[in-house]
C-alpha cells in the first residue's frame, strides 16, 4: 500500500521538484508500486552511443512534466519511485563500450575476427561481460519481483531488458509482449554479440513462459529476420508501412489496435524502444529511422490494451538518447505506462 502521508503533504499542482525523485513524486522504494530500474549499458550499440547515460538524463527531464493525466484521474497516487543508477554497472559500461566499439570498427571495415587473435579475445570479454549485466538485470528486477513491484526498466539500450523477462517467466506461466520497435531485433549474435541489442528478441523467444511477440512499428530489418518471425507461430509483425498504407485506404487507428490486441494474451509486456517513434521526437536515439508512431499513437494503444482487460505487468523504456528533448518525451512514455500498468 502507498503511504497516505506522502500523498497528503505532496502538491501535485506545485513546482517540478528536483528531490531525486521521477518528476519529484513524494514516494520511496517501499511504497511505491512502480519502481523504475535504470540499467546504464550500450556496449554492444552498432550506430550511436550514449543511451547508457539516459537514466539520468530522464530523471532530470522529468521534473518538467505535470501530473495530471486525461485518462486515469490522480493516477500519481499510485506511488512511482525511481531507483539510483548502479556506480559499478556504468563503470563496467565505461570500461566495455571503447572495447566494443574498437572491435565494431574492425568489423566494418572488413576484418575478419575468426583470424584476429586480439579480436577473439576482445569478443569473448565483451560477451562475459553482458552476460554478466543479464545476471544483475535478473537478480535485481527478482527482488522488485518478489517484493510486489511493478518494474519498468529503463535503458540503456534494448539489449538490457532480457534477464527481466527471465525474471518474469518465474512470476508468470506465460505472457506475451509488445515491442514497440523501428526494428525487429531477431538478430543471431549480431556482430557475434551473443546479447546485442539488435538480438534481444531472438534471445527472449528461449523463453518459454513467452507465449506471443507482437512487433509494431518494424521499418528497418533484414530478409533473416523476418524468415525467422514467419517460421515461428508466436511473432507478429506489423509493419509500419503495412499499417500506412491501410490507414491511406481508410482504415482506422483504432481497428489497427483492435488487430494488434488480438494477438496478446492476458498478461502483457511492453517493450519499448523510443526509435518506434517518429524521430522527430527522440532524435537522438541510436539508430533513428524515417516513419514510425505519433505519441498519442501509442499512448492510445496502451488505453486499448488496458481496456480489453488485459494487464501490462511490467514494461521497459529503451534507446532514449542522451538529450534533453528525448529524456522528455521518454519521461511522459514511462509515465503513462506506470500508470496503467498492473
Amino acid at each position: 500500500m502507498v503511504d497516505t502521508s506522502a500523498k497528503k503533504e505532496f502538491n501535485p499542482n506545485g513546482i517540478g521538484l528536483k528531490n531525486g525523485n521521477f518528476i519529484g513524486l513524494p514516494f520511496t522504494q517501499e511504497n511505491a508500486a512502480i519502481v523504475l530500474f535504470p540499467v546504464p549499458w550500450d556496449v554492444t550499440v552498432s550506430y550511436g552511443e550514449g543511451t547508457a547515460l539516459a537514466p539520468d538524463v530522464i530523471l532530470e527531464a522529468s521534473s518538467q512534466l505535470d501530473l495530471f493525466d486525461l485518462d486515469i484521474k490522480e493516477g500519481w497516487k499510485k506511488g512511482i519511485y525511481f531507483q539510483e543508477v548502479n556506480a559499478a554497472v556504468m563503470e563496467r559500461r565505461n570500461v566495455m563500450r571503447p572495447k566494443a566499439k574498437k572491435y565494431i570498427d574492425f568489423l566494418e571495415n572488413g576484418g575478419d575476427v575468426s583470424i584476429d587473435s586480439e579480436m577473439n579475445t576482445l569478443l569473448d570479454e565483451i560477451n562475459i561481460e553482458c552476460e554478466a549485466l543479464n545476471y544483475f538485470v535478473y537478480r535485481e528486477s527478482k527482488k522488485l519481483l518478489d517484493a510486489g513491484k511493478i518494474v519498468g526498466l529503463v535503458g540503456g539500450d534494448h539489449s538490457t531488458p532480457l534477464g527481466y523477462l527471465k525474471a518474469l517467466s518465474e512470476k508468470y506461466s506465460e505472457f506475451g509482449v509488445l515491442q514497440i520497435d523501428a526494428h525487429l531485433d531477431l538478430r543471431i549474435a549480431y556482430e557475434g554479440f551473443t546479447y546485442s541489442h539488435a538480438s534481444i528478441f531472438n534471445n527472449a523467444l528461449q523463453i518459454t513462459a513467452l507465449k506471443k511477440l507482437v512487433q509494431v512499428g518494424i521499418r528497418d530489418c533484414c530478409q533473416e529476420e523476418v524468415e525467422l518471425a514467419e517460421n515461428d507461430e508466436r511473432v507478429k509483425i506489423f509493419f509500419d508501412q503495412q499499417l500506412n498504407y491501410e490507414k491511406f485506404n481508410g482504415a482506422s487507428w483504432s481497428s489497427q489496435c483492435d488487430d494488434i490486441i488480438a494477438d496478446l494474451p492476458g498478461n502483457v509486456y511492453i517493450s519499448f524502444d523510443v526509435d518506434g517513434l517518429d524521430p522527430k521526437l527522440c532524435p537522438s536515439t541510436g539508430t533513428p529511422v524515417a516513419g514510425g508512431l505519433e505519441f498519442f499513437q501509442v499512448t492510445f494503444l496502451f488505453n486499448k490494451i488496458v481496456e480489453s482487460g488485459r494487464k501490462i505487468i511490467g514494461f521497459d523504456v529503451c534507446e532514449t538518447g542522451n538529450a534533453e528533448w528525448d529524456a522528455n518525451v521518454a519521461a511522459r512514455i514511462i509515465y503513462k505506462l506506470g500508470l496503467l500498468a498492473g
